[in-house]
């Protein structure tokens, strides 16, 4: 969530919510133009020629095809983006364990540290 609320620059905050906006748009428009080329190339098969149903199979094949491509393209990028944002923004606190030979007052500012610590930071 941390990655979402803050993913760097600005224009990478913008890249993918128009991502996110134009998969939410383009998944039911693929989607229906998909099964109207195919309901249309069946009912050309039926009753009139075949090559407008075998037209009408190629536009399916070439926009799922498409469709499959920028959906694949857009995740590998965003996917990239967040392993690299992951790798350069670790927050890391090192918790050394209580032992006999450390006195009583260090003891308690260890104690104290680790109490201060930030939500963003990952406990070792």
């Amino acid at each position: 969530l941390q990655w979402l609320r803050n993913p760097g620059p600005h224009h990478e905050k913008r890249t993918l919510f128009g991502d996110m906006v134009c998969f939410l748009f383009i998944t039911p428009l693929a989607t229906i133009s998909g099964w109207l080329c195919l309901r249309g190339a069946v009912d050309h098969l039926r009753f009139s020629s075949r090559l407008e149903a075998v037209g009408l199979i190629a536009l399916t094949v070439a926009l799922f095809t498409i469709y499959l491509f920028w959906t694949l393209v857009s995740f590998r990028y965003h996917c990239r983006l967040y392993n690299e944002w992951r790798r350069t923004n670790q927050r890391v606190i090192l918790l050394i364990p209580q032992s006999a030979n450390v006195p009583a007052n260090q003891q308690s500012l260890l104690g104290l540290q680790s109490l201060k610590r930030n939500s963003k930071e990952t406990i070792v």
